[in-house]
């Protein structure tokens, strides 16, 4: 075996360290992440207006002008 052999082999054997803890910290930090975004959610839901609860508004309208008719229909009905 090569010096260049040796330093590969080192290499990778250096990354297969580092991913056994990346991997587990990571997968922690997206099962936290999931959780906050959940409760967040959750709360946000409970503190919403209840469904089906009264609303009660008074306006006043007043009534438009009509223009005034251009004809006349009579309606006759017979018995």
């Amino acid at each position: 075996m090569n010096l260049d052999e040796e330093r590969v082999r080192a290499r990778a054997r250096r990354r297969r360290q580092r991913n056994r803890f990346v991997r587990p910290v990571a997968a922690g930090l997206l099962g936290a992440l999931v959780l906050v975004v959940g409760i967040a959610i959750g709360r946000a839901l409970a503190d919403g207006p209840t469904p089906g609860g009264t609303r009660t508004s008074v306006r006043t309208l007043k009534p438009q002008p009509l223009p005034p008719a251009t004809k006349t229909v009579t309606v006759t009905v017979s018995p």
